[in-house]
Parts: structure tokens; C-alpha cells; sequence
């Protein structure tokens, strides 16, 4: 039998369901049994019909795959009591994607490939995001499922920093602490580390006289275009300077919140983040609720006049700026019309309109 990447499953059937599952059984017999109407336990009647919704008759096989997708979740609960292909379960996780609760108990199943689990970490399902991330052994293990939840929108701030604890090496970063290197030496240095293409390395460590600053740039992003997610993780941790303006933006949120947990990140950086435009509004938010951060007029004042910024916290800022930078604010197109009238009610209540 083959699945649908052309890749063979190896299934071996319980006696009861081979009678009418197996490839070698008469025809009649495999057609009634594609309805599921069969006295088998839960176990045999699932793995029978995922058998036969690869079967060489057409009608069979579709016959099969509409009985699959139409299980009673009785019977499906009582198939996930017990050990599981994990090809059946793949499929199980498509055909049941909207279906919360059974993909909570997908996602403990022993049983399940660690593709099928980064399908199921990318899905708009909550508790089945928090499951999936207290497995640290399969987040250690897998970089797709770290890929997909880091996509994920649900994913919050605690999933991210459990991620990065799991991959954080203080020691390894300690010994990056050299005061006497450049940040580009930094960068050049974690680059080789982490393993970039060679050709991209060469011309990303080219002297200042023989390459441009733009063409190093471009070169550093391809580098980075080309990199795995943890290799994005340990260079956003303790790499320089150019390498985390580039790895903020990325839209994997674990990679780019691992730029704001670096050691070496400053804090002219971070008020450089808290203007653009272009980062995630979560990247926004922890930089907003970091006081070493938010002690500085300039962040604060950044993250007021940065519309992505979340509503309570630029608001709460406001209270802290300038009479100039509030009329500024009040005045500008730019922001959202909350911030603006919040600014001119600011400025009313000091007598200053």
C-alpha cells in the first residue's frame, strides 16, 4: 500500500480484518466491508478501512475513504485508547483539522510522527498549540513542529519563551562575549558555526575594500534565507548587530523574539525595533512590557507614534510624553485616531489647548 507521497506504509492487518481488508480478498467482500458495517473491534474496523481506502478498485476505494471520514466519534474514541499506525493517524489529523477536541487527542498520542504533530501545531486550535509545546522532547527533536508553532498566531508569549528556554545555552553564549570583536566579526563567526552555504560565508566575510556594506547585506540575508530555524535562533541569540535587524522581522515569532532575548541586543536597537513598522505587533507588545526597556523616553515614545503598537499599552505611554511630542501626536495622520484624541485629551486636561 502507498500513501499519497508515493511513500509505501507497512501495515500489517489483524487477522479479523485482513478477511475483508486485504488486497487478496475477493472483491465483493472488500466493497461490503468499505461501508464499516462489519463486527470488528474499533481498532481492526479503522485500520481495515484506512487499508481499503488504498485499494486498487475505484469503488472501493472511495467507498472506503467516505466511510473514514464519517466515523462516529465514539468509535474513533476508542481506536485512540489503543496503539495506532502512525499513517492513520496522519490522516486522521487531516480529516478531523477543525475538530478541537479530537486533535487534542491526536496530539497525545503516542503513536503519531513528528509530521504529523508540526500539521497539527500549525492549526487555530489553542490547547492543542499548549499540548503540542510541553513536549520538549519532540520540540528538541523536530525543527517543523518549532517551525509551525512559531507560525501559528495562537501561539502566545509563554509557548515562545518555553521554545527558546529549551534551546538557550548560556554557556555557549558567554563564550560569544568577546569585547574585542566587531559586530560584523560576531556575526561572521556564528555564521560559520552555524553552517551557511560556503560561497554565501566567503562574500558575507569579504573585507570593506573589496565588497560594499549593501552587497554584504545581501548577502547576509541569504545567508539567513537559506538557514533552519534554529540556526535563525542561535545566530538572533548571539550574532551581531545586522544579523538581528534582519531576524527580527522574520515571520517565525520564536526566531524574531529571540533577538529581543539576546545579550547583546542595546537599547538604541530596541528603540529602532519599536519604530518599524514592519515587525509583529507581539514583538511590540514585549518590548512594551519590559520597565528596563520602557524607562526611556525614546521607546516610549517610539511605541506611541507606532501604530502596530497595542492599543492599552500606547495609550498608557502617552501619559509620559512631552508637550511637543503629545501635539505632534495629536496632529499626526499617522496613528490611530485613539491615540491622537487620547493625546489632545491629555494636553485639555493640562490647560495647554
Amino acid at each position: 500500500m502507498k500513501s499519497t507521497a508515493n511513500k509505501k506504509i507497512q501495515l500489517t492487518l489483524s487477522p479479523q480484518a485482513a478477511r475483508y481488508a486485504h488486497p487478496d480478498a475477493p472483491l465483493e467482500r472488500r466493497r461490503m466491508a468499505a461501508h464499516g458495517t462489519l463486527p470488528l473491534e474499533a481498532a481492526d474496523l479503522v485500520h481495515g478501512l484506512f487499508v481499503l481506502a488504498h485499494d486498487t478498485d475505484a469503488d472501493v476505494c472511495i467507498t472506503a475513504r467516505k466511510t473514514l471520514e464519517g466515523l462516529p466519534q465514539a468509535i474513533l474514541e476508542s481506536l485512540l485508547d489503543g496503539p495506532v499506525h502512525p499513517a492513520l493517524l496522519a490522516r486522521l489529523t487531516r480529516i478531523h483539522q477543525d475538530d478541537d477536541t479530537l486533535c487534542q487527542a491526536l496530539a497525545l498520542h503516542p503513536d503519531i510522527e513528528d509530521r504529523a504533530l508540526a500539521f497539527l501545531a500549525g492549526l487555530p486550535h489553542r490547547h492543542v498549540v499548549d499540548i503540542i509545546s510541553q513536549n520538549q522532547e519532540r520540540l528538541i527533536r523536530s525543527e517543523a513542529i518549532v517551525e509551525a508553532l512559531g507560525g501559528n498566531p495562537l501561539t502566545g508569549r509563554a509557548v515562545v519563551e518555553r521554545i527558546l528556554a529549551l534551546y538557550g545555552d548560556e554557556d555557549e553564549e558567554e563564550a560569544w562575549q568577546d569585547p574585542d570583536w566587531s559586530e560584523d566579526q560576531l556575526t561572521q563567526a556564528v555564521l560559520a558555526v552555524v553552517g551557511c552555504d560556503e560561497a554565501d560565508l566567503a562574500r558575507v566575510m569579504a573585507s570593506e575594500e573589496e565588497v560594499e556594506e549593501e552587497s554584504v547585506k545581501q548577502n547576509l540575508f541569504a545567508s539567513i534565507q537559506g538557514m533552519s530555524v534554529m540556526q535563525k535562533i542561535k545566530l538572533a541569540r548571539i550574532g551581531g548587530k545586522e544579523a538581528r535587524s534582519l531576524l527580527i522581522k522574520d515571520r517565525n515569532k520564536v526566531v524574531a523574539t529571540a533577538v529581543l532575548a539576546s545579550p547583546k541586543i542595546t537599547e538604541s536597537e530596541v528603540a529602532t525595533i519599536a519604530q518599524s513598522r514592519v515587525v509583529a505587533e507581539e514583538i511590540l507588545r514585549i518590548i512594551a512590557t519590559q520597565r528596563d526597556w520602557t524607562r526611556s523616553y525614546g521607546i516610549k515614545l517610539a511605541l506611541c507614534t507606532n501604530p502596530k503598537t497595542p492599543r492599552p499599552q500606547a495609550v498608557k505611554f502617552l501619559n509620559y510624553l512631552r508637550e511637543k511630542d503629545l501635539r505632534a501626536l495629536m496632529k499626526s495622520r499617522d496613528v490611530p485616531s485613539v491615540i491622537s484624541t487620547h493625546a489632545r485629551r491629555i494636553l485639555s486636561k493640562k490647560g495647554k489647548i
